[in-house]
């Protein structure tokens, strides 16, 4: 039995006419003819009387009758609740991010829920490489990343850039001036993540240490933001650098944050699937957009 053999027996039970019935699916009388004396055959049958006078239902097709009401109601019910699931899938944007977005990604996701109040974000912390390929196999929509300019099978749409500060021993000389030069930090180690594990903040960093004429000196590696920032408070003195948004966040304790006089930033890009469902990434892009100017900036400078 197939449900266009139902449908075509519903609309000539509810007409009682085989050439009404084909008007109203929109097919040609021989096609429904056809398609219920197979189903007739198939019952073991006859479910309509047929004179040239008038169709009627015999008392097999009576009894038939609910029960084919009762197919097409499942079928609408199941066509619908897949419709629904279509719907909360595209009301869910899957989101990566970088560690450490800080005040930044609270901005956007307040931005994004004006935007769009239905949608429901979920977040995944990943590393870059993990993040950027859960985009390219569709698990992710969307991938928040740093410093990189390209990356294969993605569109990297450049959203903002992330001022750094350095943190700093309270204590300590240079932290009692609205900002800091880089050139004046020569003689104090500078505690930043493994090269391998960072190489666009660490370069972006080192290159401008050496932009401003010294050879920064690297101390203990960055480990975690309450680690680092403990050594830096309470041990000889060091400092290192934070996206300043995560700074906003960060308790400060016995070391302060302080811009750089020659004012740091790394690019951070959105990246995208090729032709990715404008509809699903139009909320997310205007909330991105609409927080690109804000003064206050965007996150972690461990990683």
């Amino acid at each position: 039995m197939e449900l266009r053999q139902v449908r075509y027996f519903l609309a000539v039970a509810e007409e009682l006419h085989f050439g009404r019935a084909a008007e109203r699916l929109r097919i040609v009388q021989p096609a429904v003819s056809q398609q219920v004396r197979r189903l007739e055959r198939e019952l073991g049958v006859a479910l309509f009387d047929r004179s040239t006078r008038r169709v009627a239902l015999t008392a097999a097709g009576s009894a038939f009758l609910p029960h084919a009401r009762a197919v097409l109601a499942a079928e609408r019910a199941a066509v619908e609740a897949m419709a629904e699931q279509r719907d909360d899938r595209a009301r869910v944007l899957r989101l990566g991010t970088n560690i450490g977005l800080g005040a930044r990604l609270e901005r956007l996701l307040a931005a994004l829920a004006e935007r769009a109040p239905r949608l429901t974000v979920e977040l995944c912390s990943a590393p870059a490489s993990v993040r950027l390929q859960q985009v390219r196999d569709g698990e992710l929509d969307a991938a928040f990343v740093r410093g990189l300019e390209r990356s294969p099978g993605l569109d990297l749409l450049a959203v903002w850039p992330d001022p750094l500060v350095a943190a700093l021993p309270a204590g300590h000389p240079l932290a009692a001036g609205g900002s800091v030069e880089l050139a004046r930090l020569a003689a104090l180690p500078l505690r930043i993540a493994a090269r391998e594990a960072n190489p666009h903040l660490v370069d972006l960093v080192t290159g401008a240490c050496r932009a401003a004429g010294v050879e920064p000196v690297l101390g203990p590696e960055f480990t975690t933001d309450q680690d680092t920032l403990a050594a830096i408070g309470t041990g000889r003195p060091s400092w290192t650098v934070f996206y300043a948004s995560q700074a906003a966040v960060l308790p400060a304790g016995r070391t302060v944050f302080r811009p750089f006089a020659e004012p740091l930033a790394l690019q951070t890009y959105l990246a995208v699937r090729p032709g990715a469902p404008a509809r699903r990434l139009a909320p997310l892009l205007e909330a991105c957009r609409s927080i690109a100017q804000d003064a206050g900036p965007a996150a972690a400078g461990g990683l």
